[in-house]
């Protein structure tokens, strides 16, 4: 019987009917609910697209895995558990770093910035080399300590790689108090010169990031040759980053974070995933003020066929057969809005991740000459989901009142 009142529903969708206004108002109806389909794909897409840029540029200069210990600043790596690492098969390389705060100064310009010290394993660890703006990546030429800074911090500054001035970088002494008679007395400084400028067009690296040696970093932050804030790991290409993750952690037991990449930047994509579920929200709820229409049209529809409804009571059909109908009805309005807007919203979709058709600004001032598209399988089920689920909601209200209108009639 489920068969026989769909059939009627689908009539019903494509046949005239006595008030014109009637067709009009299930055409704007399902017009509405795909505008607000295709809305939400492309909108979801977009927001992937930059999720997935920024995540690019991150990775640019974060490793796959990094160690760091769950208390305190600093650790020791002739710990037993951390000489265990090396004998991994898994681990390609291994690269130690200390990450303080300094004070930088040149000529008259003071600016406090994250200064991290890298082993000569750094160059192999990361990309760093990709995303060389001015210069070239060195931290030690074999005679002279060497630094690498943010493009953002290299303006504050008002300096170039070619600069043939040095670099003075102060910071307190951990193992001392200070003096208050001779305050400079309580400051390690140290002097490198500038070899490279790096972008990766996020504020958080380019400008507060300066890249030093591991040996002037220790010298600087008084640590000694076993002590480091971090290891950093990059992986072979056929391992696993969570199963080696969670074969560190074993290893490593509590007194030790191991952090990939993702949380590593923890803060940036859980705003990346408030922002979506803003945004997302946002549109279910205009799609929930486009369904009024489909209520409108449903309630309209049953008006008008009450003659029909007539028909079939004198036929056998009870009330509950003849609220399928209408809400067959409902839900196929909405279905045919959804499924419109989600190959409009594909096809929007694509043809931006292709071609490029909205650009940003004149396609020269920004990183990006076109706004990026990911399309994910999750949000296109979730979108189609959510749009059925309202549209259904949308048919079952109206129908509620259908008895109203049979006893009226009666």
């Amino acid at each position: 019987m489920r068969g026989v009142e769909l059939h009627i529903a689908w009539r019903y969708l494509f046949s005239p009917k006595s008030h014109h206004a009637i067709n009009i108002v299930s055409g704007v109806s399902a017009a509405a609910v795909g505008v607000v389909t295709a809305a939400m794909i492309c909108v979801l897409s977009v927001m992937n697209g930059f999720s997935g840029v920024v995540e690019s540029m991150f990775s640019q200069l974060d490793p796959e895995l990094r160690i760091t210990a769950s208390s305190g600043k600093y650790f020791d790596t002739t710990a037993p558990q951390i000489q265990s690492l090396r004998s991994l098969s898994s681990i390609a390389v291994y690269s130690e770093c200390i990450e303080e705060t300094a004070l930088i100064e040149f000529e008259s310009r003071q600016i406090p910035a994250t200064l991290k010290g890298v082993d000569t394993a750094y160059a192999s660890l990361t990309h760093i080399d990709d995303i060389i703006l001015d210069g070239k990546y060195q931290v030690w030429d074999g005679a002279f300590e060497r630094s690498v800074l943010g493009v953002g911090l290299a303006n504050q500054l008002s300096i170039g790689a070619h600069f043939v001035r040095g670099l003075h970088l102060y910071a307190p002494r951990r193992q001392q108090a200070v003096n208050l008679m001779r305050p400079d007395e309580s400051f390690n400084d140290e002097s490198c010169f500038i070899a490279g400028i790096f972008a990766v067009n996020q504020v958080q690296y380019d400008d507060h990031y300066m890249l030093v040696s591991l040996p002037l970093a220790r010298r600087l932050f008084d640590y000694n040759d076993h002590q480091v804030t971090a290891i950093e790991l990059r992986l072979q290409p056929q391992a696993s980053v969570p199963a080696v993750q969670r074969e560190i952690c074993q290893m490593l037991g509590a007194d030790y974070q191991v952090l990939n990449r993702y949380e590593q930047q923890a803060d940036f994509f859980r705003i990346v995933k408030v922002e979506k579920l803003m945004v997302t929200l946002l549109l279910v709820f205009i799609l929930l003020i486009a369904t009024f229409n489909i209520i409108g049209s449903l309630t309209m529809l049953m008006i008008d066929k009450q003659h029909d409804i007539s028909i079939l009571q004198s036929l056998g059909a009870s009330s509950q057969q003849i609220q399928h109908i209408f809400r067959y009805e409902g839900w196929l309005i909405s279905s045919l809005g959804a499924l419109t807007g989600l190959v409009c919203g594909l096809a929007l979709s694509l043809a931006q991740e292709h071609w490029g058709l909205l650009k940003l600004g004149n396609g020269t001032e920004y990183v990006l000459t076109a706004y990026p598209v990911a399309v994910e399988a999750l949000d296109i089920v979730f979108v189609l989901a959510v749009v059925l689920l309202i549209g259904w909601i949308a048919a079952y209200i109206p129908t509620k009142t259908l008895r109203y209108h049979e006893s009226l009639h009666a």
